[in-house]
C-alpha cells in the first residue's frame, strides 16, 4: 500500500515538473502578459469599430459622405428596416 502511495506521489511531482515549464510556473509574468494581449486584441477591436462608425456616419472627406452609404439610408427608410413597430406607422 505504501508503494502504491509513493508511485502516485512519485507520478505527481513528475506531472507538476512537466506541467511547470510552461505556464504561469515557469514565468511568473504570465498571467500579465496574457492580460495585456487580450486587452491589447480588444481594445483593437473596439477601435476599429469607432474607425468604422466614424466612417460610416462621416464619410473619408468629413461632409462628402459616401453615395452607397446615403442611398442605403434611403432604402432603409423607404423600406422601413430597422424603425421600431410603432414608428414605422407614422
Amino acid at each position: 500500500m505504501i508503494a502504491i502511495i509513493g508511485l502516485a506521489a512519485w507520478v505527481s511531482a513528475s506531472l507538476t515538473k512537466m506541467a511547470g515549464q510552461i505556464g504561469p510556473v515557469y514565468d511568473p509574468l504570465f498571467y500579465d502578459v496574457m492580460v495585456y494581449i487580450f486587452g491589447v486584441m480588444v481594445f483593437a477591436i473596439f477601435l476599429l469599430g469607432v474607425i468604422s462608425f466614424w466612417l460610416r456616419r462621416k464619410g473619408l472627406g468629413g461632409t462628402a459622405k459616401e453615395k452607397w452609404v446615403q442611398e442605403l439610408e434611403n432604402y432603409y427608410e423607404r423600406e422601413g428596416i430597422g424603425l421600431l413597430p410603432e414608428e414605422s406607422r407614422k
